[in-house]
C-alpha cells in the first residue's frame, strides 16, 4: 500500500490497447483512421450548425451539443493511448489519470442525458407541432444543454474525488488503455463494497431514467405516426427519429454492456472492447448517421459548400 503524499507523485501504468505485433500495428493504424474520421466529422457538424442559419433550431442545437460531446470523448481517450504506443511508454501521472476519469465520466453522462432530451424534442415536434416553439424554445434548449453538462459533471466529480481518495496498491497497473472506472477500481486495496454498490446503483438509475424517457417519447411518437393518414407524412415524421434511434441503440447498448454488469463479471478484454466501441466507434458513427440520413443537414452542407465555391 502506498500513502497519500506518495500517490500524488506516482505514475500509474496503462497496459494499452495494442502490442508490438504486425497485426496490432495494422489495428493501430486503422484506429488512427477512425479517430481522424471522428475528429473531422464532428468538427464539420459543429461548424455547419453554427454557420448555417437554417439549422439554428433547438433540435440542431442539441445535435451540436452531442457532436461536441463526441469530439471531446475521442480527444479524452485516444491521444494518450496513441502517444504511449508510439513512444513505448506506458505511464500516466496520477493527476492525468484523475482528470481523464473525470472527463470521460462527465462526457458519458452528458451523452446519456442529451440523447434522452433529444427524444423529448422529437416527441414535441411530432405530437405537439403547433406548440413546438413554446415547449422547445431556444431558452428551453439552452437549459436542457446546461442541465446535461452540469449534472453529468457534478456526478463525475463526486465519483472521481471519492475513487481517487482511496489508497492503491500492487503494481499500480491499469489493465486498460485509459483510466476507466472498472479498471481503476481494481487497484484499490481496501474494502469498497459500499462504494461499488453505490456507483452500480447510480449508473443503473442514470441509464434507466434515460432509457425510460426515450422509450416513453417514442411510444407517443409511434402512436402519432400510426394515426397519420398520409404515407408521406409518416416518412417525413419518422425520418429524423430513425437516425436518433440508431444512435441511441448503439450508445445505450455499449453502456449497458460495460456498466450494468457486476464488477466481478468484468474482464480486461471485455472492458477494452466495450470502451473502444463507445469511446471511438460511436463518436465516429453518430455524425455520419445524422449527416447521411438527415436531408436538412445535407442541404445545409451543399449550401455552405456552394457559397464557398462561388466566393
Amino acid at each position: 500500500m502506498w500513502l497519500r503524499n506518495q500517490t500524488s507523485l506516482a505514475d500509474l501504468i496503462l497496459e494499452g490497447l495494442f502490442d508490438d505485433s504486425q497485426t496490432h500495428l495494422f489495428l493501430f493504424c486503422l484506429t488512427i483512421v477512425v479517430y481522424l474520421v471522428a475528429l473531422s466529422s464532428n468538427t464539420l457538424t459543429i461548424l455547419l450548425i453554427c454557420v448555417d442559419h437554417g439549422l439554428h433550431t433547438p433540435m440542431y442545437f442539441l445535435l451540436l451539443q452531442l457532436s461536441l460531446v463526441d469530439l471531446m470523448h475521442v480527444c479524452t481517450t485516444f491521444p494518450k493511448m496513441a502517444t504511449n504506443y508510439l513512444s513505448g511508454s506506458k505511464f500516466i501521472s496520477f493527476l492525468s489519470c484523475a482528470t481523464q476519469h473525470f472527463l470521460y465520466l462527465s462526457l458519458g453522462g452528458a451523452e446519456c442525458l442529451l440523447l434522452a432530451l433529444m427524444s423529448y424534442d422529437r416527441y414535441v415536434a411530432i405530437c405537439h407541432p403547433l406548440h413546438y416553439k413554446v415547449l422547445m424554445s431556444r431558452k428551453v434548449a439552452l437549459m436542457m444543454a446546461l442541465t446535461s453538462w452540469f449534472g453529468a459533471s457534478l456526478n463525475s466529480l463526486i465519483h472521481t474525488v471519492i475513487l481517487m481518495h482511496f489508497p492503491f496498491c500492487g503494481t499500480w497497473k491499469i489493465h486498460h488503455f485509459y483510466c476507466e472506472y472498472p479498471a481503476v477500481v481494481k487497484l484499490v486495496c481496501v474494502d469498497i463494497t459500499v462504494y461499488e454498490s453505490t456507483v452500480y446503483i447510480s449508473t443503473i438509475v442514470l441509464l434507466l431514467l434515460s432509457i425510460i424517457l426515450v422509450s416513453t417519447s417514442y411510444g407517443f411518437i409511434l402512436h402519432s405516426v400510426i394515426e397519420m393518414r398520409s404515407a408521406g407524412s409518416k416518412r417525413n415524421a419518422f425520418a429524423p427519429c430513425s437516425s436518433h434511434l440508431i444512435v441511441v441503440s448503439l450508445w445505450f447498448g455499449a453502456c449497458i454492456f460495460s456498466y450494468m454488469r457486476p464488477s466481478s463479471q468484468h474482464t480486461p478484454l471485455q472492458d477494452k472492447t466495450g470502451s473502444v466501441f463507445y469511446s471511438i466507434i460511436t463518436p465516429t458513427l453518430n455524425p455520419l448517421i445524422y449527416t447521411l440520413r438527415n436531408k436538412n443537414v445535407a442541404k445545409a452542407l451543399r449550401r455552405v459548400l456552394g457559397i464557398q465555391i462561388t466566393q
